[in-house]
């Protein structure tokens, strides 16, 4: 929301209270408090009819500083509040300077001065970050009687800001104005099913607005020089993150809001659905899983889709009879095919529903401030909605989902969660207009725990398409409703970089896009873009996704990217966990990878899967390519060319390659088992070795499927000397160095030779050895 009439004014219909005059200071325990006058104080009479801004400095973690502004301290205020680490006093330091204070949390400290205007300027290890402009900022009141709290924080010269959410605008927000409200809108306007209140500084810091309702964002699109942020009421609480680096910042926001959880490995396959409104029963779902078998195409999860449910019933949670007569006998076929299953879900009950009746008389349902059961007709006829702020509500849905879960069902795509009403009652008197963002995060928790006290940690995952703060911990996250164009896979990939920005460990979405039909050159080309995300389904809307329909091209393409995902597993797993330790995401936007290298600032049609991967997907139907890359030397994993980076590169790709190139000093486990997602990682698996530079050492772990390490291998370079050493537990396992011209001498292990490089084999018992290059 913009208060301000230009730089210097203030809109006529917007009176607003700034930090004008600093009339006291409190250094507390773990607490730094100023207290600013709205006007300038001259003599006692001047404190006469006189608000004032208090802001508060305290700190939960290293690192973090919480900053919160009021004006009436007073104003009640009802939750929902976001899970985030407490504040604890021993985290903050608070010193006397010689004109004013520092609030020091480890590296990151706060300089305030003792009198003013109440500017506040934040540095990390000394270095400037930002600053808050106590004349900006304050308090504002919207056609005398709605009142907000605003601050405005300070951006230095080419600064950019990413995050904000799953946005499917321009990548980079600087020019933007973003209101935090989820709602069902598509992939192709500015409206997002997954609002984030956090963004990333290019210059090293992050902010997370602590709000779970409506936050208005002013992205250098008020006051150019800064972003504006504001809430309403009558108190603002943000977090000002730092790091040494850009993922040290968002290691720290994963340890302030939660870590992704660690998703089961067979998740990582290939994911087909039935399909929205398409016509099908178990005869369809058979005729779809042969026809992968027919085509050698290796299918892991299978989707069932609104319609497994009978119509104008959503949600009963039984399943349609006439098309599916005995469900736990199919359901037994498919897992005996070694096949998962998901079903789609939504917290939305029709008035059709039995479900309806048992929620009404039982008070599970969101209600009318009359007390009568909020209805409404949309998706629906006359669908309630279930209230999760009722603990006896959460465990009667989930009661229901465990029926299924006990026939054989293994997981849910919990749809929707976005269209929440704002004038409604909810069981433990929450605000809603707090829980229109908030509710997806009850509900995907409700879903999410319940698979982790059936199938236990480490085997439940959701597929979602609604979150707020926290809901990174529910994984995987898809994109929503894109449509089948480059123009939709293009606004698809800017909206996971930019959640993944903001603590989104997994991300997917429909391959081909789910409105319309793809032609097959779009088809294939999303085929290799969506097996290189972390999680990979074919969607669509009205028409199947099964590749057969669009030619016979088209399966041998998926064929070979669901094969190459397979063979990336001990890598692509050792990465999953790697987000579940650290917060960090699987598919990372450059510049969080390469923040010193201005060009990535901007990249957002390119991305690392991984810490090792760069992925180019290609957007044009004459297969070319046009990507970046870094400095240092790079290799295609596929064709095994090196290519020099710090440039510009131009090429056209067939369709069953892209731009797939390997991070120079990487040493990248890849599996032998090139059918299924979850195999022994470490059986027959073979580390590849790229660009190392003299001195230097790579080093891969191998993971079982509870994310335990179980082997760790490492090898070291000096001069032409290469010594490959190995620790822990592998069954057999080989070494192969890419572009190593020859290998004259080996000191243990047997050599072979591979057209990609030197072939060092050992079996199970040898620790290493040590091979001489000419």
């Amino acid at each position: 929301m913009k208060f301000r009439d230009g730089y210097w004014n203030i809109h006529k219909h917007v009176r607003h209270l700034p930090k004008v005059d600093i009339v006291d200071v409190h250094k507390g325990e773990g607490k730094l408090s100023m207290f600013a006058a709205t006007k300038k104080i001259v003599h006692r009479g001047s404190t006469l009819n006189t608000p004032t801004i208090t802001m508060e400095i305290t700190s939960p973690l290293a690192d973090v500083l919480h900053v919160r502004s009021y004006h009436f301290k007073g104003s009640l205020k009802r939750g929902p509040f976001f899970e985030l680490a407490e504040d604890k006093p021993e985290q903050l330091s608070v010193t006397n300077t010689q004109n004013g204070y520092t609030a020091q949390s480890k590296d990151l400290c706060a300089r305030m001065v003792a009198s003013g205007p109440g500017d506040v300027q934040f540095f990390y290890k000394g270095k400037s970050l930002t600053s808050s402009a106590g004349l900006l900022g304050g308090h504002a009141i919207v056609n005398d009687m709605e009142p907000y709290q605003v601050e405005y924080l300070n951006l230095g010269v080419g600064e950019t800001i990413y995050g904000l959410g799953e946005r499917f605008t321009p990548y980079v927000k600087n020019g933007q104005v973003v209101d935090i409200w989820n709602e069902d809108g598509g992939t192709s306007s500015e409206q997002a099913y997954k609002n984030i209140p956090f963004y990333l500084s290019s210059k090293g810091y992050g902010v997370l607005v602590a709000n779970a309702g409506r936050v208005s964002f002013e992205v250098c699109s008020e006051v150019v020089t800064a972003v504006q942020f504001s809430v309403p009421g009558q108190c603002l609480d943000y977090y000002i993150i730092g790091g040494d680096d850009l993922k040290a910042v968002m290691r720290n926001y994963a340890l302030l809001t939660a870590k992704p959880a660690l998703v089961p490995p067979w998740s990582f396959g290939l994911w087909l659905s039935t399909s929205f409104v398409t016509n099908y029963d178990e005869k369809t779902v058979n005729s779809f899983i042969d026809g992968m078998q027919e085509h050698e195409i290796p299918l892991h999860v299978f989707h069932f889709d609104c319609f497994w449910m009978r119509e104008f019933q959503w949600v009963d949670f039984l399943w349609d009879q006439r098309q599916f007569p005995d469900p736990k006998a199919m359901l037994k076929r498919l897992h005996d095919r070694g096949l998962k299953v998901c079903v789609w879900i939504n917290p939305y009950v029709a008035q059709k529903s039995y479900l309806f009746d048992e929620g009404m008389e039982k008070g599970y349902l969101v209600k009318n401030p009359d007390g009568s059961i909020w209805q409404w007709d949309r998706w629906q006829a006359g669908m309630g909605l279930v209230d999760f702020t009722n603990p006896e509500a959460v465990k009667w849905y989930q009661s229901k989902l465990a029926l299924l879960l006990d026939m054989g069902v293994d997981t849910f795509k919990t749809d929707f969660g976005e269209r929440i009403p704002t004038q409604v009652e909810y069981f433990d008197h929450s605000d809603p207009m707090l829980m229109h963002n908030y509710y997806t995060y009850l509900y995907n928790q409700a879903v999410f725990t319940l698979l982790e006290e059936k199938r236990g940690r480490g085997e439940a995952l959701v597929f979602a398409r609604s979150a707020t703060v926290g809901g990174q911990k529910f994984p995987v996250h898809w994109g929503g409703d894109c449509s089948a164009t480059y123009e939709s896979m293009a606004e698809s990939i800017r909206g996971g970089l930019s959640l993944s920005m903001c603590g989104f460990g997994y991300w997917s979405h429909d391959i081909g896009g789910f409105e319309k039909l793809a032609t097959p050159d779009l088809f294939k080309r999303w085929v290799a873009f969506g097996m290189l995300s972390s999680h990979s389904r074919l969607h669509g809307n009205e028409s199947y996704r099964v590749p057969w329909d669009f030619d016979e091209e088209a399966c041998r393409v998926l064929r070979a990217f669901v094969e190459l995902k397979c063979a990336l597993m001990p890598y692509l797993f050792a990465q999953a966990c790697r987000t579940h330790e650290t917060g960090l995401p699987m598919m990372r936007s450059m510049v969080l990878e390469f923040p010193s290298d201005p060009v990535c600032a901007y990249l957002d049609r390119q991305y690392l899967l991984g810490e090792s991967l760069l992925v180019a997907p290609i957007f044009q139907d004459d297969g070319k390519a046009v990507y970046y890359l870094p400095k240092g030397r790079w290799t295609h994993l596929l064709s095994n060319k090196e290519v020099e980076g710090c440039s510009y590169q131009e090429e056209v790709y067939d369709y069953f390659s892209l731009p797939l190139f390997v991070k120079p000093n990487t040493l990248l486990p890849i599996g032998s088992n090139t059918q299924k997602p979850d195999y022994a990682y470490n059986d027959k698996t073979t580390f590849h070795l790229f660009a190392l530079d003299d001195a230097k050492e790579a080093e891969a772990a191998v993971h079982a499927h509870d994310g335990t390490v179980v082997a760790v291998c490492k090898i070291r370079r000096e001069g032409t000397v290469y010594e490959v050493e190995l620790k822990g537990e592998m069954k057999s396992w080989a070494v192969c160095l890419r572009n190593i011209d020859k290998v004259v001498s080996v000191s243990s292990g047997s050599l072979s030779d591979s057209p990609e490089g030197a072939m060092i084999t050992f079996s199970a018992q040898e620790k290493g050895c040590r091979i001489v290059t000419a």
